[in-house]
């Protein structure tokens, strides 16, 4: 992955988030995503969300419960076979998740942290 495949990855997931679209939101996650994130602990109960279809139902709530969230781009990082997205949420937290991917682009796994 090159940098500015990097950047239009980071773009189209903030707009994908953005736009609200859960079908679009999970266009760019392999089925076999596991992701870790602190809002899935208090959620769901577990930390770790494995597959589509679990992210899709922990994300069609997330999204009931904040009909304003909105992310801002503050920047992408890259790694091999993985990227790191820096943004703000609608209450201005910063956050950052990192991407690792298989071979055919999609993320397999998925990590959230925010400050």
């Amino acid at each position: 992955m090159t940098i500015d495949e990097a950047r239009a990855f980071a773009h189209e997931w903030i707009a994908a988030w953005n736009s609200h679209d859960l079908d679009r939101i999970l266009s760019h996650y392999a089925p076999e995503i596991v992701l870790l994130s602190p809002f899935a602990q208090k959620m769901v109960g577990d930390g770790r969300v494995f597959g589509l279809p679990a992210l899709s139902a922990y994300w069609k709530q997330a999204l009931d419960r904040q009909p304003a969230l909105t992310f801002e781009f503050v920047g992408v990082r890259l790694g091999h076979q993985a990227l790191t997205i820096l943004y703000r949420n609608h209450r201005g937290q910063q956050a950052a998740e990192t991407f690792e991917f298989g071979a055919d682009g999609k993320a397999v796994r998925s990590f959230a942290c925010y400050g």
